[in-house]
């Protein structure tokens, strides 16, 4: 039986999550201000605003459900690869996806 190693793209999706994980949340927060912001009426108010803010709103909720998502696909796929495997496929994997 070949011998078991860590596999690099495990270890590759960890630190994506890691990495990505406070990013999104960052823009999540940027996106949120504004809209908090926003809708306290005193920045812009007029048909105009109502426009602007129904956009605001929906770029907001764009972000942040596409942030998750990244996430969610993240894991999933993190969920789903062996956390070791035999050596000749951790070579492969390297190959592969070019990782050091």
């Amino acid at each position: 039986m070949a011998a078991m190693v860590r596999n690099p793209l495990h270890e590759a999706l960890q630190q994506a999550i890691r990495t990505i994980g406070p990013m999104i949340e960052q823009v999540g927060a940027d996106v949120d201000r504004p809209c908090r912001m926003f809708h306290t009426g005193k920045v812009w108010t007029g048909p105009t605003a109502k426009q602007f803010d129904a956009q605001l709103t929906q770029y907001s909720t764009r972000a942040r459900t596409s942030g998750q998502a990244i996430m969610d696909e993240l894991r999933q796929t993190l969920s789903r690869t062996p956390s070791e495997v035999s050596e000749d496929e951790a070579a492969a994997i390297r190959r592969k996806y070019g990782i050091a």
